[in-house]
């Protein structure tokens, strides 16, 4: 989630517009940790126990959770970090509510932050060399949180340190960057100090947005390893995906002195914001603007890269049936500043949650049917790291075992309606969920009817349904979908699109971001924070206890489908011209409908039926090992982690199966026979195997 707005990109005559408990040590049940002998194979999901957690979970207590949280910044590796790491222990080592087992990982991972001694600073500087102008180096101290000694200055993390100056950039090129948020992006417009926090939910002219300007995720000296003492370290001089220049984000109060007073050509429409003037491009400032001419700007960048010890927090139900099968629910725990909404509103959720399944676990009356994993993660605002970690750690055992990861990072951005996001076979669970809780406010509309009112597709199978965004890279869900191929989801409450423009909630990784802030404007009474652990609950209670798990494969085969059409209207042509045929991925996208169908059939007829355990046991595992079948690792060697050949990145412009979209965008200019054709046929081939043997798993086993 970082989309923000570059305002220079040249410094020069002016500023140019531009667990030390491991997984499996605790979660397999060994000796007296055995599950109870009456413990039954049968054992399905109980409607009265879904209702009963459903009823229990407190709005105010998930207030008061907040209000802890996030009272006191709580940057990855701080002391504050730390005192919540401990705060989750207690929690979930509590006698009369805690879970089975609860522990910590630690990893040393490479983290940077400003220095403390020369703060980074952006002027303007007249010919003579006297400062004219300097950037705010805090945001305003509106409502006493802002001048909290632990606020971290605003800066842009592993941003290399340097001093850019008296650069021309159409004839040097860029030296330096500063990026802003424009209240047009942010705000709808409004920039006044009167109509923003704490008047209302609009970012303060001050408000600087920081965050990661790391390429990849995870670790970056230890990519595809824990970064455990005894693993291989890249020297950071060598390690890749750190910013190549100086970069400083600023508030859109100074942005606005130095954009209105550039000169030069006008900025493309699409560049033009909310500050109140015309953009232009520079290089140099206005002959009648404030600063002389011959002025420049200096950026003065002071960043440093550290070694730290950062902690993930892992909470363990064991399964009574199945222990060594896991469905795992999780957010980062560490914050830019106060991180009230982002991510505490998450963790507020997620620590409620677990209260009420802890108290009836404590109290005898429910053990679930798999094994549950509630996850803290650490330093996710630096790239991932602790997900990443985790999955790197763990990743033979989480292949084979692990049914599906939630993800609740930011639970409240808004509250107008639910948003979803996730892979095809997690949508009917989510579904079924939505559709049995009340919506917040006064209307007696489920989640689901209140979602589909403010945003819905047209689907061939099921009509006019809720929209379920993909899954890119935004939050703790990536390694695991990415990476592992473990279905995932992403679950929040969010705006009402028709009446805001923003591209997120306005104070976003600012000093702004408090407790008030959520209390006052992001959600009142907590009803929206509700609704979500309502919903998250329920998701992971059907998962967890469900006799068959409620993954419906079927539903990919609606997502092959249209990435198939969209391969033969705007791709079927240009690959005719160089001898490429479609036809092999067409019968693969045949032969996976084909088996999804039977399957489906398959299970329908068991569950009117009484199957045995092992006969559950294995359709289980198809349903859960399907999203592995797409993982190639070898499918986009120019990208860390990616392997998953239908949701990776896609750069080029068609919207279908991302490794033919890119390799085709990359051939479109090239001869027949050349490198880049091979590509789009070895992407081709990639896809056909990759669909055949998602097929081929979801047979019937004996059929090799």
């Amino acid at each position: 989630m970082q989309c923000v707005k570059v305002l220079g990109g040249v410094l020069g005559a002016a500023a140019l517009l531009g667990l030390g408990i491991i997984l499996g040590h605790f979660a397999i049940p060994k000796g007296t940790d055995l599950p109870a002998p009456s413990a039954s194979a049968s054992q399905d999901l109980d409607l009265e126990i879904l209702e009963a957690v459903m009823g229990q979970l407190d709005a105010n207590r998930i207030r008061e959770n907040l209000r802890e949280l996030s009272k006191e910044p709580h940057l990855a590796t701080s002391p504050r970090d730390e005192v919540l790491v401990q705060l989750l222990l207690r929690r979930w080592q509590d006698p009369e509510s805690g879970l089975d087992s609860a522990g910590t990982s630690e990893y040393e991972v490479l983290l940077s932050f400003p220095s403390q001694k020369q703060p980074n600073r952006v002027d303007v500087v007249g010919p003579a060399g006297g400062i004219l102008f300097s950037s705010q180096r805090s945001e305003e101290n509106l409502t006493g949180e802002q001048g909290d000694p632990n606020v971290v200055p605003p800066y842009a993390a592993y941003a290399p340190p340097g001093t850019p100056q008296a650069v021309n950039a159409a004839k040097y090129g860029v030296a330096g960057v500063l990026v802003y948020t424009d209240p047009a992006d942010i705000n709808d417009g409004r920039s006044l100090p009167n109509e923003t926090f704490p008047y209302s939910w609009g970012l303060p002219p001050s408000g600087v947005e920081r965050g990661s300007y790391f390429e990849y995720f995870g670790d970056p000296l230890t990519p595809y390893l824990p970064a455990n003492p005894s693993s291989f370290r890249l020297d950071s001089d060598n390690a890749s995906g750190f910013p190549p220049i100086p970069t400083q984000p600023i508030g859109f109060k100074d942005a606005e002195v130095l954009l209105c007073n550039l000169q030069g050509a006008s900025a493309p429409a699409a560049w033009q914001g909310a500050l109140g003037c015309d953009y232009k491009l520079g290089p140099g400032f206005r002959s009648d603007g404030i600063f002389p001419a011959g002025s420049q700007v200096n950026v003065s960048v002071y960043n440093r890269l550290e070694l730290r010890n950062s902690s993930n927090v892992l909470g363990i139900i064991r399964g009574a049936v199945e222990p060594d099968r896991y469905v795992l629910y999780g957010n980062h725990r560490d914050s830019w500043v106060h991180g009230a909404v982002d991510p505490s509103s998450g963790t507020a959720v997620l620590l409620e949650l677990s209260r009420v399944l802890g108290t009836l676990l404590k109290k005898g009356t429910w053990r679930p049917r798999r094994s549950i994993v509630f996850a803290s993660w650490g330093a996710e605002e630096f790239g991932l790291i602790g997900s990443t970690e985790f999955t790197e750690e763990s990743f033979s055992k989480l292949q084979e075992r692990a049914v599906a990861y939630i993800n609740v990072d930011i639970s409240v951005f808004a509250n107008a309606t639910l948003r979803a996001q996730g892979t095809p076979p997690v949508q009917s669970v989510i579904f079924s969920a939505a559709k049995q809780i009340r919506a917040p406010g006064p209307s007696s509309l489920s989640i689901y009817d209140n979602w589909i009112r403010y945003s819905n597709r047209s689907s061939p199978v099921y009509g006019l349904v809720p929209s379920l965004g993909t899954l890119g890279a935004g939050s703790d869900y990536a390694p695991f979908i990415h990476f592992l191929g473990i279905s995932s989801m992403d679950i929040a409450y969010t705006y009402d699109r028709s009446k805001t423009s923003a591209r997120i909630y306005p104070t976003y990784h600012t000093a702004f971001d408090t407790f008030d802030y959520v209390d006052k404007f992001v959600d009142p009474g907590f009803s929206s924070h509700q609704a979500v652990a309502q919903t998250v609950g329920s998701v992971l209670l059907r998962l967890s206890d469900s006799l068959f798990l409620p993954l419906n494969v079927s539903d990919y085969s609606e997502t092959l489908r249209s990435l198939l059409q969209a391969a033969q209207q705007d791709l079927g042509g240009l690959l005719e011209q160089h001898n490429i045929s479609l036809g092999p991925l067409v019968t693969a996208v045949e032969k996976f409908e084909e088996a999804a169908t039977v399957l489906g059939q398959h299970v329908s007829a068991l569950q009117k039926g009484t199957p045995n355990p092992l006969q559950v046991r294995m359709l289980n595992d198809q349903l859960m090992l399907l999203e592995r079948t797409f993982l190639n690792s070898r499918a986009f060697p120019e990208e860390r982690y990616y392997s998953h050949v239908l949701w990776a990145p896609r750069t080029g412009s068609v919207a279908t199966f991302p490794g033919l979209s890119n390799a085709c965008s990359k051939a479109m200019n090239t001869g027949p026979g050349s490198a880049a054709w091979a590509e789009v046929q070895r992407q081709l081939s990639i896809l056909v195997v990759a669909l055949e043997g998602a097929a081929a798993t979801l047979r019937p086993v004996a059929d090799l």
